[in-house]
């Protein structure tokens, strides 16, 4: 039993309900120009994401633009921790790496990091084959040289990172009891361990509100908050599920592909199984306020990712 997931169900690039560079206290405001070297005189919020932490771009009297994330330990420190391992994360990555560097941080009562700032735009969506292409060449640059990660910069395997998501398939038992082949399903993401341990430091996030294409066409991978010790081909996997539901091929794809063209079918099943039981059940869990369209995200995520392995499975 297939899927129909439908057009993706939220804006692309209005997703998150960020603060705003007004309602920073004065005090950190002081801060951010004295870094930026000029006053702020425009700052324009990123609305893409799903987290309530500032993100703006800041253009300054001098001219200058940059990027700066916030968040306030006391207040919002789920996402001050994720922003403080961002900083510690982005620090570690050598030059050779596609992503935006950073420039400097505090992490005081409020994390603050100042990310160069890259004239650049989100993939469109619907994804197209050259901005997939795009990112699909910076994923294989990542593996290349994050393979061993950066001496120094402590990670968790992804076999314990990923371990919990297994849990899911008890929700997913009760809210789509409809799905056939639960029982084949649930024991493909049971072997997780099997497919997805490495000695690649794997980003664990990719999709398009992290992705950039600048001038010439070449992506740059973003927000570096929680990535893993796993196989070099997990990104370039991850990063086929939006396009997927979005009409791409993306079997052909994997078949150019040199990471993901000699990945063994059932690992690509495992894989699909675990993400199933992660989006089908996050989906089920309450909506935050501060980011009304996570749980239509993961439910078109989950059942995008349930079409495919169902496909492949013939079921």
């Amino acid at each position: 039993m297939t899927l129909s997931p439908g057009a993706y169900p939220a804006p692309p690039g209005a997703t998150a309900r960020r603060l705003e560079w007004a309602f920073l206290p004065p005090n950190l405001r002081s801060y951010v120009e004295r870094r930026c070297g000029s006053v702020v005189v425009e700052a324009v919020s990123q609305t893409s994401g799903f987290t309530p932490g500032f993100a703006s771009v800041l253009t300054c009297e001098d001219g200058s633009r940059h990027f700066v994330k916030a968040a306030s330990v006391k207040a919002q420190r789920t996402f001050a921790d994720s922003y403080r391992e961002e900083g510690r994360k982005l620090a570690a990555l050598p030059g050779s790496v596609p992503a935006p560097r950073l420039l400097w941080m505090l992490d005081d009562d409020w994390v603050v990091l100042g990310i160069e700032h890259v004239e650049a735009r989100p993939p469109r969506r619907p994804w197209r084959q050259a901005d997939l292409d795009a990112t699909l060449d910076a994923l294989e640059v990542v593996a290349d040289q994050l393979t061993p990660p950066p001496a120094g910069l402590h990670l968790e395997s992804a076999e314990d990172d990923l371990a919990p998501l297994v849990d899911g398939w008890t929700v997913i038992r009760a809210s789509r009891p409809d799905l056939p082949h639960l029982d084949e399903a649930e024991g493909l993401a049971r072997r997780i361990a099997e497919v997805c341990g490495g000695d690649t430091l794997a980003h664990t996030d990719i999709r398009s509100d992290n992705v950039l294409i600048d001038a010439d066409g070449r992506a740059l991978i973003c927000d570096w908050n929680w990535p893993v010790r796993a196989c070099d081909w997990f990104d370039s996997f991850a990063a086929l599920i939006g396009p997927r539901g979005e009409g791409v091929d993306v079997e052909a794809v994997m078949s150019r592909r040199r990471l993901l063209r000699d990945v063994p079918a059932e690992s690509v099943d495992i894989m699909l199984a675990l993400y199933v039981g992660y989006f089908l059940s996050a989906c089920e869990q309450p909506v935050p306020a501060t980011s009304p369209h996570l749980r239509d995200h993961q439910r078109w995520q989950g059942e995008v990712c349930w079409d495919w392995l169902a496909q492949r499975r013939g079921w």
